[in-house]
């Protein structure tokens, strides 16, 4: 990591609060972006995506021939193992929160709720035709408050 001099020396003690489940979705909800970690060739691999939480689901889009899509195609039983992440941290003050969720991950195959789901989130890369989706089943979820000291949740 290089040192920016320029940058603004943070100031004051800093907390880290752990989140419960619900809240740790309400924040997740709260923003279009994440990252969605699965396995490729044995070996972790992050993609950048967008989101939608759907009755406690997230949901993204993908196309035909990605990895994420052909495996989720393919997999027997409750689904393919991923992670999903993401976060709204402020760049100057390191303030902000972390989700990360691991849970299964399932192609959407309804047509009704596909096209429900093509209304609700657009791609935020429009290169190629977005026309699946994937739905991941939270089992595990944690969330981290990164927030200054003091700080007593009132707003």
């Amino acid at each position: 990591m290089v040192h920016n001099a320029r940058r603004p020396a943070l100031a004051g003690p800093r907390r880290r609060i752990e989140l419960d489940s619900a809240e740790a979705l309400r924040l997740l909800g709260s923003v279009s972006l994440g990252r969605v970690v699965f396995t490729l060739h044995a070996l972790p691999t992050v993609r950048p995506v967008n989101h939608v939480l759907d009755g406690g689901d997230i949901v993204i889009r993908t196309h035909e021939g990605t990895a994420l899509t052909s495996y989720t195609q393919q997999a027997d039983g409750p689904g393919v193992v991923v992670a999903y992440e993401a976060d709204d941290i402020d760049a100057t003050t390191h303030l902000g929160w972390s989700v990360v969720v691991t849970g299964y991950a399932r192609p959407v195959t309804e047509p009704g709720e596909l096209d429900r789901y093509q209304a609700m989130l657009e791609p935020w890369a429009a290169e190629q035709p977005m026309d699946h989706a994937i739905r991941i089943r939270p089992e595990l979820v944690s969330g981290i408050l990164l927030t200054a000291d003091g700080w007593a949740g009132e707003g």
